[in-house]
């Protein structure tokens, strides 16, 4: 007899030395976090290209663009007390405490820069799917895809010279995005707006993930690659990445498409994760 669902507790492991990355997200007998084939990421210097090592890599002030999925990634952060860390750059010092407390993973972050400082930041989260997976977000939410959709469209479906197009989730320009599926050589970037809740259900289990923010825009960013990238040597890779802002590129970003620091100097925000089972 199938029951309802019954929470599954989470644990968390993270890289201090090597951008504060989340190697490890487990829970019963599932590890959520997927590990990528590139090797080096230990070795990474700023500057160095992005390494798809797997994980969950913070991307902060921009994901797309320069510098290659931000600045906080390929540098080592300080460690400040139980569950805490600090990276401190030029333009800004960013905190996070990650605790476990009860099974559910909560990732509180504090943001500190001179007012009207503008930013993207994305939990880069890479997750180890079936192709029978899922993700489940409300129906009509706003969804841009990203240029790289263009060549999955009819002819002339993409505005000439626009960053995105914007369609009703889950099938914005009539590309269904909500299921993963098989491999079949695609990769898809789309950013749901307003979208600060959603879950992954990879039956019997659901990954629900939320982001609390107040007066910032709040978006999930999905990255589906099967099998389409990169040109060489292809593989499969998913992520379901939780964003302030609503832009990959933060140089893309309008006026209402980036966190901006307000006359205090400093944002917060939470990240919490969970699990559950259906029996």
């Amino acid at each position: 007899m199938v029951t309802g669902p019954t929470q599954v507790p989470l644990r968390v492991e993270y890289d201090a030395a090597h951008g504060g990355r989340w190697t490890r997200l487990h829970g019963g007998d599932r590890q959520w976090l997927w590990r990528g084939p590139e090797p080096g990421r230990n070795e990474v210097r700023p500057g160095d290209p992005f390494v798809d090592a797997g994980g969950l890599e913070e991307c902060l002030p921009t994901v797309r663009g320069e510098p290659d999925h931000g600045e906080v990634w390929s540098r080592p952060w300080r460690t400040a007390g139980p569950g805490t860390v600090v990276i401190e750059r030029p333009a800004f010092t960013l905190t996070r405490r990650i605790s476990d407390s009860g099974g559910v993973v909560v990732a509180d972050y504090r943001l500190a820069a001179d007012p009207g400082y503008r930013f993207v930041w994305a939990a880069h989260a890479l997750l180890g799917l079936s192709p029978d997976a899922h993700l489940d977000a409300p129906a009509g939410t706003p969804t841009r895809l990203h240029p790289e959709a263009a060549a999955l469209l009819p002819p002339g479906a993409w505005p000439t010279g626009s960053p995105w197009l914007t369609g009703p989730w889950p099938a914005p320009a009539g590309l269904p995005l909500d299921t993963f599926g098989p491999d079949d050589g695609t990769a898809v970037g789309a950013v749901l707006l307003d979208c600060p809740k959603v879950q992954v259900i990879d039956s019997p289990d659901r990954l629900t993930l939320e982001l609390e923010c107040d007066g910032q825009p709040r978006s999930t960013a999905l990255w589906r690659n099967l099998g389409g990238w990169p040109a060489v040597a292809p593989y499969r890779s998913l992520g379901v990445e939780p964003m302030l802002g609503a832009a990959f590129d933060l140089a893309d970003a309008g006026p209402l498409d980036a966190a901006i620091v307000p006359p205090a100097g400093e944002v917060s925000w939470r990240l919490t994760i969970s699990a559950h089972r259906i029996h």
